[in-house]
């Protein structure tokens, strides 16, 4: 019988971390049981209206993307400078980002790698069909694409967006809408070895236009790409991921919503688990809405968002802690 999960400890491949900038140079150093050099570093400022702002390995350091608005991607020598054994780099920054001095800031942090189902893939336009190569050996569930050359949106892909044909439709990350039908820019399924882009939008195919895309695919005990349908409920809708979660975000497809997203550190205790916005610069908001379980995650607001009555939502979930490990030992709730 196979192991339930391959992954016993998930902060091998990621980890949350709060931290509190300095105005001036620092070494952010992750808290988990594992070090683990970061490949992909998003950042959002607490208390402030800052955008969320990403950084990757493969692009390098000092290039930032946001993710709650569609412009070209910046460089910056004094934000993120490095990424390190166990952690990362921060410069004198003026712009507030990363490191405003006394400002509180939460960083979501991931390791690439295939047995973890993740990867970082650069590849540039040709306006005609083309195959984009991962090397995640499985389909992705769940990407992200942004073209850095050029003010283009975000082009999300979930699996559960629709039950046919989702590579047809696509969501914004950068924007509130519902799912809608046109220009995802694929023109098939995802593969264990590509993305097929279409010619159908400079988002995510102009010719000589360079791009950027997070890839993920599902691990059991470690990530989970799902949906379910809000009920409206104090008693809300339960959903099991087989892990106690780290991170969650959630968008409505069936109508106009933010972005959530909600992570084991901040304040860390059910039902106090606070949420940020990938869409909008907004401060983190302390509405208490969800109780991170040892299997899941179930939801405790009455009315709205992320539980609308009826309502229809994907997620991304990663893990804190399997609810089972490789050896048969189960996890606890917090």
């Amino acid at each position: 019988m196979a192991a339930y999960t391959t992954i016993d400890d998930p902060e091998a491949y990621f980890q949350t971390k709060l931290y509190t900038g300095d105005g001036s140079t620092q070494s952010i150093t992750l808290d988990g049981s594992e070090d683990m050099q970061p490949d992909f570093v998003w950042i959002k400022s607490r208390a402030d209206t800052n955008p969320p702002t990403l950084v990757d390995s493969v692009r390098g350091a000092t290039k930032i993307i946001w993710t709650n608005v569609n412009s070209t991607e910046g460089t910056y020598t004094d934000e993120v400078t490095a990424f390190n054994s166990d952690g990362f780099s921060l410069g004198a920054s003026s712009n507030a980002y990363t490191n405003e001095n006394t400002e509180t800031y939460v960083s979501w942090n991931w390791k690439e790698s295939a047995t973890a189902g993740f990867d970082i893939v650069l590849y540039t336009g040709t306006g005609s069909n083309l195959d984009v190569s991962h090397n995640l050996s499985a389909v992705p569930d769940f990407f992200m694409i942004k073209q850095r050359s050029s003010d283009q949106a975000w082009r999300v892909y979930h699996k559960n967006m629709t039950t046919a044909d989702p590579y047809s439709n696509r969501m914004v990350i950068s924007e509130d809408g519902a799912e809608t039908t046109n220009a995802l820019g694929l023109d098939a399924d995802p593969t264990s070895s590509v993305i097929n882009i279409g010619t159908g939008t400079g988002c995510t195919n102009d010719s000589g236009a360079t791009y950027v895309s997070y890839l993920w695919a599902e691990k059991q005990g470690f990530s989970k790409f799902g949906f379910y349908t809000g009920n409206g409920n104090v008693d809300g809708t339960f959903i099991n991921t087989g892990f106690r979660p780290a991170f969650l975000m959630v968008k409505a497809t069936s109508a106009t919503s933010a972005w959530y997203i909600y992570d084991n550190k901040r304040v860390g205790y059910n039902v106090e688990n606070y949420q940020l916005y990938p869409n909008l610069n907004n401060a983190e908001d302390t509405t208490d809405q969800v109780d991170f379980l040892s299997n899941g995650f179930k939801w405790r607001a009455i009315t709205g968002d992320p539980n609308s009555s009826a309502r229809t939502y994907i997620f991304a979930a990663f893990a804190e802690a399997p609810f089972v490990n490789s050896e048969g030992v189960p996890c606890n709730a917090r």
